[in-house]
């Protein structure tokens, strides 16, 4: 009989090989062993008090975007991203042109990395596109942030991933390297 188990965890070493363009047999804590930064234990740890605590931490993100490339919803995390970094822009010039391409990757019906949202938020977003301020897809965001903390991060917190990288980070700790 063929063991599936074996296969997933194959699968899920090649996801993560090709997001890092590394060797799939390197695991989310190889990647970052090159870093001056390695995550601690307690930086681990922390990543599960909450979804705020592990998009705060650069290594809990990138970890997490790991993860939801894994379950195909990327396009969860890189929509909050580019919302969180909308906000910064201050030129009218410039919060014209990035809502308007937020808009074609996001939420136009049919866009590339398309999210899930209601009619009414879609509407309100596409009424304000002509004259777009920093709070545009604030609605929108708040519904992906929810979708993303009541669904996939509780996965992300039970995967294997996660419990490699607290395994990683707890041999790292009992023997750190110069």
């Amino acid at each position: 009989m063929i063991n599936l188990s074996y296969f997933r965890r194959k699968d899920w070493r090649n996801r993560l090989g090709f997001f890092s363009k590394l060797n799939s047999s390197h695991s989310m804590f190889h990647l970052l062993k090159n870093r001056p930064y390695r995550p601690t234990v307690d930086d681990v740890n922390q990543w599960a008090q909450s979804l705020d605590t592990l998009l705060s931490n650069k290594y809990g993100k990138t970890a997490f975007c790991i993860f939801l490339k894994s379950e195909f919803s990327e396009e969860n995390i890189e929509f909050w991203t580019a919302c969180e970094d909308f906000r910064l822009h201050t030129s009218q010039e410039e919060l014209l042109s990035r809502a308007n391409s937020i808009y074609e990757e996001f939420v136009k019906s049919e866009a590339p990395k398309e999210i899930n949202l209601d009619f009414h938020t879609k509407n309100a977003i596409v009424q304000n596109l002509h004259q777009p301020n920093a709070s545009i897809f604030l609605a929108a965001q708040r519904k992906v942030y929810s979708l993303m903390e009541n669904n996939s991060y509780p996965r992300f917190i039970h995967s294997d991933l996660y419990r490699e990288l607290c395994s990683a980070a707890r041999r790292e700790s009992r023997h750190p390297k110069p």
